[in-house]
Parts: structure tokens; C-alpha cells; sequence
């Protein structure tokens, strides 16, 4: 059968049309996605830099509005020991003394005690509070230093350093100690040394976390600083972190302070008329003697002298 109509075919010019359009449909389309692209990733940007600018400037207000805190009342970044008074007898050991043998001679020399002259021998202790070595030097020389103190034979000066700070399991227990330290000096100076004691005489192990901020604030308290509420918020604010920081960084550079040119190369580390004492930390007769020496060698006034006890003489048997 046949038929006049034209079979509704498209032709090829009304197909290249509706390609071409759909293609247009499609460029609109992604144009307009490409657009929205752009405002996103300018908005975040914008939400972005906003946040740096205001990180920046909490950070720059932060800085301006807690200045760095130095600790009040020291003789160049040490603490000047003046008197030992609050230490009774109970709290200090004995410097240990030579035992006698079965014949009743004594198995060691007696430790020489040094007696004032009219120039105290200058003595400044460089302390780590996680040292062991620091502990050994307090227990086996705290009477002395504490008798030679209240003579007036010497002057002491602690120098509190934070060396291990990263032996402490993250805790930084060096750094928080010596600012501990540097709270008690400032505020309650006349209990520095028996916190200084009690710090050295208890000491946490190296590479273990050590005591809070709190344990350390509380420790302050029973050594009965004054003003307790203002030493707990100095301790528990870390208000002299970064002077302690510093001061360690002083003291690695030196010249330290009672020498001409000597640096800190440990701790403790023990300065007496500007030598630098390299004998052992546990022998407090070996310790005195060196302080006896530099005296000797530095001081044209009368140098300390030296008493012992007289040498036991055996009682005949009955």
C-alpha cells in the first residue's frame, strides 16, 4: 500500500540542532557547577584566612597580655641562701663521720669544718631537681653547707636548671621544678631552702613522669610557705616556665655566674671562688676540703681552719 505523507523522519539538520543544543544544556550546565565551585572554594578561603587572622591574633594578644614573669628577689638567676634557721636538726642529716674499728682507731680521716673569716668563701650550686647526682650532693653535704650558712662562712647561692627536661616521660619535670623553685623564692624566700631540700631528698626516677604541678604546690604548702594560695597559683600557672628555660640557656652559654669563663656542663654542678668542684658528690670530708683549698688560694684574709676529734685511744682491760 502505498501513501502520499512523509514518514516523520528528522533530518539531519534538525538533529545537528538538538545536539548541538543539548551540548549547550550541558556547557550551561557545567559552567554554572564551575561557578559554584568557585564561590565555595573562595568562601572557604575567606572562613579560612579569617581563622588564621583571628588564631594570629589571639596569639599576639596572648603574648602582649601574659608578659614573660622573672622571679623577684635573685642575685642574677640564683637564689641567695641567707639563713637555715627553719631546718631543725630532725630534717637535715648528719654529715657522716668516721666509725671506729674493732682496735679503736678510727677507719677514716675526720672531715675538716670550715670556721668564718672575714670573707665568706662564694660557693654557687647548679641544681637539676631530677638528678641523682644533685640528690647525693644534698645528703651527703646539707648539715655543712647548712652549719657553714648560719656562720657566715659561706654564701650560697642556688641556680636552679631544668638539663633533663626530656628525661621525664613528656612531663617536663626538670622545667616545672626549677620554676617551682623560682615561685617559693619569690614568694616565700625564707622556706626556699627546705623546699630546695625536700625536692632533692624525694626525688622521682629519671624517665619517669615526676609530680604534677599540683604535687609540687602541695609540697610547697608543707614546707609552710607564706602567702600558700599565691605560691600554689605561681606553681599551678607555671608563671616562670620560661625564665627557667632561659636561665638554663644562660647558664649552657656562661660565663656562669661566681666564674670568669666556666660553662655548665652538668648537674649538679658545683662553683666555689670560681672553680668548678670535681670531686665526688657522696664524700661531704672531700667537698669541705676543696672549699678549705680554694679558700686557701684565693682569699689573702685568714683561710678557714679545720677541727677534728682526737684520735680514740684504747682503754686498758680491767
Amino acid at each position: 500500500m502505498s501513501s502520499d505523507e512523509t514518514p516523520n523522519v528528522p533530518t539531519p539538520r534538525t538533529s545537528r540542532e538538538a545536539v548541538r543544543e543539548k551540548a549547550q544544556q550541558v556547557h550551561a550546565k557545567q559552567s554554572r557547577a564551575r561557578i559554584m565551585r568557585r564561590i565555595i572554594i573562595g568562601a572557604v578561603a575567606i572562613v579560612a584566612v579569617g581563622a588564621i587572622g583571628t588564631a594570629v591574633t589571639m596569639a599576639i594578644s596572648s603574648s602582649v597580655s601574659k608578659p614573660v614573669l622573672s622571679p623577684k628577689g635573685l642575685d642574677g638567676d640564683g637564689i641567695v641562701v641567707g639563713s637555715v634557721s627553719d631546718m631543725s636538726a630532725e630534717t637535715v642529716p648528719t654529715t657522716p663521720v668516721p666509725e671506729e674499728s674493732g682496735a679503736g682507731e678510727a677507719t677514716s680521716e675526720p672531715a675538716p669544718t670550715a670556721t668564718p673569716t672575714t670573707a665568706p668563701v662564694d660557693v654557687h650550686i647548679y641544681v637539676d631537681y631530677l638528678s641523682p647526682g644533685a640528690g647525693d650532693f644534698e645528703l651527703a653535704n646539707t648539715r655543712q653547707l647548712a652549719g657553714w650558712i648560719n656562720e657566715g662562712a659561706v654564701t650560697v647561692t642556688y641556680h636552679p636548671v631544668a638539663m633533663l627536661t626530656a628525661s621525664s616521660n613528656g612531663t617536663k619535670y626538670s622545667l616545672r621544678a626549677a620554676a617551682a623553685a623560682a615561685c617559693v623564692a619569690t614568694h616565700s624566700p625564707d622556706k626556699f631552702y627546705a623546699f630546695n631540700h625536700e625536692l632533692l631528698v624525694d626525688q622521682p626516677e629519671v624517665d619517669s613522669p615526676g609530680g604534677t604541678d599540683v604535687e609540687l604546690a602541695d609540697l610547697a604548702v608543707a614546707v609552710g610557705v607564706d602567702s600558700a594560695k599565691v605560691v600554689r597559683a605561681c606553681i599551678e600557672d607555671q608563671d616562670y616556665i620560661t625564665w627557667a628555660k632561659n636561665a638554663t640557656s644562660r647558664a649552657l652559654e656562661g660565663p656562669l655566674d661566681g666564674s670568669d669563663d666556666l660553662v655548665l656542663t652538668s648537674a649538679p654542678m658545683i662553683v666555689v671562688n670560681g672553680e668548678a668542684y670535681v670531686g665526688s658528690l657522696k664524700d661531704p670530708a672531700e667537698f669541705s676540703q676543696f672549699v678549705l683549698t680554694v679558700a686557701s688560694e684565693t682569699e689573702p684574709t685568714p683561710e678557714p681552719t679545720t677541727t677534728s676529734s682526737p684520735t680514740p685511744t684504747e682503754t686498758p682491760a680491767s
